[in-house]
């Protein structure tokens, strides 16, 4: 198994690609620790990771702020002793109605605060129980990154989390931690489905056709295709990468 005997530690791990990556580890053989602000969600996603075959510690609270950050890390280490694998994946979308530019100030902070600082944050707290294990870090970013889709915030924040991963990376690499990030195309999950801002099932469907029609793969993307990605990067079999982007999106990027 490829992450037999290490923890890590998945922010956002209560749905979408947070809950797959969890279970993904588990059945590698990791310990994990889900970080949420849904409760219900984080001991649905403990529930599967057990399923797997592995363990779980679910932890509730806002990891954008810096005492929540800290005490992750710290019921990590609590918990299983260590953190191996720190997966950066907690995100909000940008929902303001407005032309994105004009976002709303709170909307422009919020989404920063959550989809970037919060990856700051967490790495600082766990970088040196990394340093320590000789641990990887995977940050979740986006092919907004590169190309305009999702608001001008979160395309910001997306942007800087791949200059983040590069920068830190270059850092850490002769201590022995590797950073790299994967960057999500148009991908099915329940952010993206609009099934939480109460769209009908009539109204996702159609979001779901049109998704499939972006990708010249001619499907949306799956939370499983960002799992396996995350795995692998967290693993030895990416041993000699760090600060690299990896896209993963169909090829609609190069389309």
């Amino acid at each position: 198994m490829r992450l037999a005997g290490k923890t890590a530690i998945i922010t956002g791990g209560g749905s979408g690609f947070g809950r797959a990556t969890a279970v993904r580890f588990a059945a590698e053989g990791a310990c994990v620790v889900v970080a949420d602000v849904d409760e219900n969600g984080g001991l649905e996603t403990a529930r599967l990771v057990a399923d797997a075959g592995s363990e779980a510690d679910v932890v509730v609270g806002d990891i954008s702020t810096a005492p929540g950050a800290a005490h992750v890390v710290a019921r990590a280490l609590d918990r299983f002793g260590a953190v191996d694998v720190l997966v950066n994946n907690a995100g909000i979308a940008q929902t303001d109605p407005r032309d994105t530019w004009d976002a709303a100030e709170d909307t422009w902070d919020r989404v920063v605060q959550v989809n970037l600082k919060s990856v700051y944050l967490c790495a600082r707290a766990a970088i040196p129980s990394l340093l320590e294990s000789g641990g990887a870090m995977v940050n979740v970013a986006s092919i907004a990154a590169s190309v305009c889709v999702g608001g001008a915030a979160y395309a910001a924040t997306k942007g800087a989390i791949v200059s983040y991963t590069r920068h830190v990376a270059v850092e850490l690499a002769r201590r022995g931690v590797r950073v790299n990030c994967v960057s999500p195309g148009y991908m099915w999950t329940p952010m993206s489905s609009g099934e939480r801002i109460g769209l009908t099932s009539e109204e996702q469907a159609a979001r779901r056709e049109s998704f499939d029609r972006k990708s010249p793969m001619k499907r949306a993307g799956s939370v499983d295709d960002i799992a396996n990605a995350i795995l692998f990067l967290a693993s030895d079999e990416a041993a000699y990468i760090t600060g690299q982007e990896l896209v993963v999106d169909g090829g609609y990027l190069v389309r």
